[in-house]
């Protein structure tokens, strides 16, 4: 009788401490005697002592920085680049089971893929289409760690870092491109504008009396300065109807001598 005490005791003890308890975030992959035997959690759960071993994963997204890169551009630019992965395991067994280490082996997978797809698209393009780029590295990364239990969720390059001696031929292309741009408008808006002179001149030629009212409101803006001296030069037609005038004044005021 004194010896089923201390083997209650001792069965009570293995009992209480073969209860495991996961978090909700949390999936713990048992293995008995080495064989995968399932997935528990979350919650508690009980495993057999000295039979069954655990190893507890975590599910939640994690985030990861993957740090810079040097590579070279389809147009053999070398450059800077670095990016951020957020990605989650979404089957733990087999990330457990088929990966000996699967958060090295997406950051080596993440890191590997990024190099490649930068080699594949020239300077211009990464630096243009950088949604573009971060959709086809999505896609790429996505595919390999599929097998493993692991979905990527989002892939952004962070920074792209170019050499002084390119980014000065850059600015003085982007100078270039804004002069051809003022040139061309300034072009367009003097053939603009002499289209309309044209079209003002061939509507004037049709009436005279536009034309002199044009002239003389001409003269009325060049006379706005006081400083200014105007030189007026009459039609012939206004010239003949004066002088006929003044010798018909001069007639007229002459005295009439007696008879």
């Amino acid at each position: 009788m004194f010896l089923l005490y201390p083997v209650l005791v001792i069965a009570f003890l293995l009992l209480i401490s073969s209860l495991r308890i996961a978090q909700e975030y949390q999936r713990a992959i048992v293995f008995r005697l080495g064989r995968y035997m399932g997935t528990r959690g979350p919650g508690l759960y009980w495993l057999i002592p000295f039979i069954e071993r655990q190893q507890t994963l975590d599910m939640r997204t994690k985030t990861v920085d993957l740090e810079q890169q040097e590579t070279i551009t389809k147009d053999s630019v070398t450059i800077k680049v670095n990016a951020v992965l957020w990605f989650q395991v979404i089957n733990p067994a087999d990330a457990i089971i088929k990966v000996a280490d699967f958060n090295k082996a997406v950051y080596q997978l993440a890191v590997t893929a990024l190099r490649n797809i930068i080699g594949q698209h020239q300077l211009d393009e990464v630096l243009r289409e950088r949604a573009g780029i971060n959709a086809a590295l999505l896609q790429i990364v996505d595919a390999a760690t599929e097998p493993w239990g692991v979905k990527i969720q989002l892939v952004e390059i962070k920074d792209v870092e170019i050499p002084e001696s390119m980014q000065r031929a850059m600015a003085r292309e982007a100078e270039a491109i804004r002069e051809k741009r003022a040139r061309i408008i300034k072009a367009e808006a003097e053939l603009e504008a002499s289209l309309k002179l044209t079209q003002g001149a061939l509507e004037m030629e049709k009436s005279p009396i536009a034309l002199e009212l044009r002239r003389l409101q001409m003269l009325s803006e060049i006379g706005i300065d006081n400083n200014t001296t105007t030189v007026v030069l009459l039609p012939s037609e206004f010239t003949h109807a004066a002088r006929a005038f003044t010798k018909m004044v001069n007639e007229g005021s002459k005295p009439v001598e007696p008879s």
